[in-house]
């Protein structure tokens, strides 16, 4: 199994990067390769439609070290660990996301990282544009 990371750098503190990626209301906002619709909580599950069908999120408690690792249960029942970091940096703050080569080809392998570099994209924008 193959694992790549994928980074972001945001113009924004690590506390609001943070802050804001986690937010389950604000996860349509900008992970939609995780929830393309409202996510349902559900105690300490986040129940949420992805573009693999719906979901089951469960993330780490709040921190403050910045640390968003998540499991996902896909439909097929199977779970996948998702370390997630945000980190200081010099201009701001950097997202750090691990990505893993689970039950997928080498393609969809290559299409789940765009996926992951597109959704921090879309992440930056949202925070440097507020």
């Amino acid at each position: 199994m193959a694992s790549r990371h994928v980074s972001q750098v945001i113009g924004c503190t690590p506390g609001d990067v943070y802050e804001f990626a986690a937010d389950p209301a604000n996860l349509p906002r900008w992970a939609a390769g995780l929830a393309n619709s409202a996510v349902t909580v559900d105690g300490d599950r986040l129940l949420a439609e992805s573009p693999m069908g719906q979901v089951t999120v469960r993330f780490v408690p709040h921190n403050d070290l910045g640390v968003l690792d998540h499991d996902v249960t896909l439909p097929s029942g199977t779970v996948v660990n998702n370390p997630v970091r945000v980190l200081s940096h010099p201009n701001g703050a950097e997202i750090l996301f691990t990505v893993r080569q689970i039950e997928l080809s080498a393609d969809e392998f290559e299409r789940d990282l765009d996926m992951v570099a597109e959704d921090l994209r879309r992440l930056k924008e949202l925070l440097e544009a507020q």
